[in-house]
């Protein structure tokens, strides 16, 4: 067990930040503004040597923390990381500080509880990618949700009411269900474990679940997580949040939330059900080439380039899907990869549409054009952003969705052809988009005058930029973290279900 409770220092920081800019004067908003980025900052600073003293070769969990809290259930303070959740325990630490200085000066009102609400949220996220308590995990996942409701519903567009409630009914009802079924494996472990026990690893172990059970358990947490993905037909709830959340709210969103889904289904549902997971991947698989097409669609049509950027992410988070449920290590290790691409790629065209509409006050495509010739820096990132979501090679996007076309194809081709289209689709919709609004002349007197990226900006923009190239150029760097993890903790479940001629 790990001497320095890093990861408890490192989930927990926010929150004691959370706690002294609440003592902050309110009428102080440049404190708090700088108060809130410095949290942040100094997470992310720490969370930096866990990618270089991880031991991917073991492939175990590390930095490991285990206290007693609730005995006589077996739920205790359980925390550590292995390959998967190391990355997206970094991207979580990346992407904060750059949210906290996009809301820099147009978060008008109510400054200090708009960053109390952020580094509540900060924690929430931290801790559900460190927790390996099935019930920690749960009270974690359950902080998240209140701070965006807050988030959207304060500080959200003119229908905010309405995306707030029907995010957090629709998050609600999932998580509700995998209340149940974590309490019904409790219940499963003191009857054939010997002993009540909420410790992931301890039932990955030592707990036999009946292939029935696992039907009703996988489709519990299954749906909770689906929600939160979210995959077809759940999406509903996320182009309302994403276009009426503030430009912070919408990156923090597409950069970190919805991974808690997609993650939830590689760390729980995958290694703790096979049996159902054998009986549920061809649905899981279809659904999610319908999500991929589906979104890309409904992306191409829109005239709003925030509704437009919303969809993509459902067509991109399809492609994660169909990777995890390829279930081989090509399919899997390009899901987690692409849940950290999508984060940044995703994140960045959010942070770019917020950057226009704050000059403009408008997102409709067919209000643009030109743009080019008037701001070329801006152009020249929102390109790169661009051509990384839809996954140009020597960029970050291409090696996930190379790998998860792999993975698909090693199930069936019938699965990888249409994921194929829907690469095809995105690259359609995003340069179609890209040329309206940046080529040819500049045919609207409005758009002469449009300043280009300012200082803060960059800060916020470059080190996205930079890590798309880098993961783009060297992916093994990230790919070798999670390999073993992927096959000690995940595939090791298919394993036993399966033989090596049966793969």
């Amino acid at each position: 067990m790990n001497t320095v409770p890093i990861l408890s220092i490192l989930t927990f920081l926010p929150l004691l930040g959370a706690l002294i800019i609440s003592a902050i004067p309110s009428e102080k908003k440049g404190v708090i503004e700088k108060a809130g980025l410095g949290v942040s900052l100094i997470v992310f600073f720490i969370s930096v040597p866990l990618f270089f003293l991880y031991d991917s070769a073991a492939g175990t969990l590390q930095f490991r923390e285990d206290y007693t809290w609730i005995p006589q259930f077996g739920i205790g303070y359980r925390m550590g990381i292995d390959g998967i959740s190391l990355l997206l325990v970094l991207l979580t630490t990346f992407i904060s500080p750059l949210v906290f200085l996009s809301s820099w000066g147009h978060i008008k009102e109510r400054v200090k509880e708009f960053n109390v609400l952020f580094l509540l949220m900060e924690t929430g996220m931290l801790g559900v990618f460190a927790a390996t308590d099935l019930f920690l995990f749960y009270v974690f996942w359950e902080i998240t949700l209140i701070p965006l409701y807050f988030i959207i519903g304060i500080w959200g567009g003119p229908r905010r009411i309405y995306a707030s409630i029907k995010f957090f009914i629709y998050t609600m009802i999932g998580s509700l269900l995998m209340l149940v079924a974590i309490i019904y494996l409790i219940h499963l472990s003191s009857e054939t474990v010997g002993r009540p026990t909420a410790h992931l690893w301890v039932l990955l172990k030592e707990l036999s679940i009946p292939a029935e059970a696992q039907t009703w358990l996988f489709l519990a947490f299954g749906l909770a997580f689906a929600i939160k993905v979210p995959l077809f037909p759940f999406h509903t709830w996320l182009p309302d949040a994403h276009v009426e959340a503030p430009t912070s709210g919408s990156v923090i969103l597409a950069g970190v939330l919805l991974k808690m889904g997609t993650y939830g289904f590689v760390r729980f549902c995958l290694p703790l059900f096979p049996a159902a997971v054998d009986s549920f991947s061809m649905p899981f698989m279809v659904i999610s080439l319908i999500g991929i097409l589906y979104g890309a669609m409904l992306a191409w049509a829109q005239e709003d380039l925030k509704k437009l950027v919303a969809y993509s992410s459902i067509s991109h988070l399809g492609f994660v899907m169909l990777g995890l449920f390829a279930w081989n290590d090509r399919g899997i290790s390009g899901g987690v990869l692409q849940m950290v691409n999508h984060g940044l790629s995703t994140g960045a065209l959010f942070l770019l549409v917020g950057i226009i509409y704050e000059r403009r006050h408008k997102r409709a495509i067919s209000d643009f054009g030109g743009l080019a010739r008037v701001i070329p820096v801006y152009a020249t990132l929102f390109l790169i952003v661009t051509l990384s979501s839809i996954g140009l090679p020597g960029l970050n996007g291409f090696v996930g969705e190379l790998l998860i076309l792999q993975g698909a194809f090693e199930s069936s081709w019938m699965y990888a052809a249409p994921a194929a289209l829907g690469i095809l689709l995105g690259a359609i919709y995003m340069l179609s988009m890209y040329q309206r609004c940046f080529l040819g002349k500049v045919d609207k007197s409005e758009n002469e005058k449009i300043k280009d990226i300012n200082g803060r900006e960059a800060a916020m923009l470059l080190p996205i930029i930079v890590l798309i190239f880098v993961i783009g150029f060297f992916p093994s760097l990230f790919l070798d973290k999670m390999k073993t993890s992927i096959e000690k903790n995940v595939l090791v479940s298919r394993d036993k279900i399966y033989s090596p001629a049966d793969r």
